[in-house]
């Protein structure tokens, strides 16, 4: 690890931890949750909403940023903090799940993947130097290794991935020229108890200053996903920081954190916001086009301090939504936002303060 970055474990509940970890562009206390803003942008939310609402860390998506504007841009116009005026630090992905997830549009070799753009159809090849290339030129302060996310269920596949995703791991760390960049290595194997520990072993000894968990939230059930997360928690270094990719409800952080999780993302959130729904605080969500709202002068969640909650009356935002306003989706996708960075925040304060199997109980999904 290199004097950019550094890890430091502050607190200790059970499996749940509390840290921070420093980058060029501040630091993350940990627990922490991630805004997903894919095209350089958290759809219908300024940065200053996001500064406002408390967010540190912005994920963007190489892939997207690859196809349009372009890396090399971004590069010329002073790299992604510059070009997105977000100050702080900034993580990206490798693009590998957005390319593997292309199934009819793309062809996996050894070497890399060849696939075609969903936008114009164009022919692009990524390999693991090319997605570190990329990376480079966006600048973020965390960039994750090229991976291969498979089918969690078929162990053969699964293997051959995992195999593969540890080969373009060793790439990518000989690829990597700037320091004020930290490489993440990241964890395959599906749901086979088996390849997740040899993969955890191998991803450890690669002294990355950062490992992720990847290949959870695609299709395989809340259970399995924790089982995973049990198996994986005692096997990975005290001294990095654990990021649990593409996770993100109030249910989600809070298992997360119990097994372990110091950083998750997800688009959930601000898409959930943009279709009417939103989470409530002690866990589960409504649906506020729904009649009943059309009267309720409650805001969304009376626990709530998100600008959204303090200002506008369910009534409103309903009102807002069967209107077709476009500030429905920003004033619900403030509140989604705001409840899980917010939570985020108080699970660190209950690990620090050595209560948290206490606090978690509302949200708690034992496996």
């Amino acid at each position: 690890m290199t004097d950019n970055f550094k890890f430091e474990l502050e607190g200790q509940d059970g499996q749940a931890r509390a840290g921070r970890f420093s980058t060029p562009h501040g630091n993350l206390e940990t627990p922490v949750f991630a805004p997903v803003g894919t095209a350089a942008t958290v759809k219908s939310i300024t940065p200053s909403q996001l500064e406002e609402m408390g967010a540190s860390l912005v994920l963007s998506n190489t892939y997207h940023l690859y196809l349009r504007p372009g890396d090399e841009l971004i590069a010329e116009m002073g790299g992604l903090h510059e070009f997105m005026q977000w100050p702080h630090p900034i993580l990206t992905d490798s693009g590998g799940f957005q390319v593997f997830s292309l199934s009819e549009k793309r062809k996996i070799d050894d070497d890399g993947v060849t696939f075609s753009s969903h936008i114009d159809g164009s022919k692009h090849r990524f390999t693991p130097e090319r997605a570190i290339q990329i990376q480079e030129n966006l600048g973020a302060d965390i960039i994750m290794a090229f991976d291969e996310c498979a089918d969690p269920y078929d162990y053969q596949y699964s293997k051959n991935a995992m195999n593969r995703t540890h080969s373009w791991l060793q790439r990518c760390v000989e690829a990597k020229t700037r320091d004020d960049q930290a490489l993440f290595g990241i964890i395959q194997g599906g749901i086979h108890p088996d390849l997740r520990a040899q993969s955890a072993e191998f991803v450890s000894q690669m002294n990355t200053p950062g490992i992720a968990i990847g290949g959870l939230s695609v299709g395989e059930t809340k259970e399995e996903m924790h089982q995973t997360l049990d198996i994986l928690s005692p096997l990975l270094p005290e001294n990095k920081p654990h990021y649990l990719m593409g996770v993100g409800t109030p249910e989600d952080l809070v298992n997360g954190v119990a097994r372990g999780v110091d950083i998750f993302d997800c688009v959930l959130p601000t898409r959930l916001g943009r279709n009417n729904a939103v989470f409530l605080r002690k866990g589960g969500r409504l649906n506020l086009r729904n009649a009943p709202f059309a009267k309720d002068k409650n805001p969304i969640d009376q626990d709530c301090a998100c600008y959204t909650c303090q200002t506008f009356t369910r009534a409103y935002l309903r009102h807002l939504i069967v209107s077709k306003e476009m500030l429905s989706g920003t004033l619900l996708s403030i509140h989604n936002l705001h409840t899980l960075i917010h939570l985020a925040k108080e699970l660190r304060k209950a690990i620090l303060h050595g209560n948290f199997e206490e606090f978690a109980k509302p949200w708690y999904v034992s496996s």
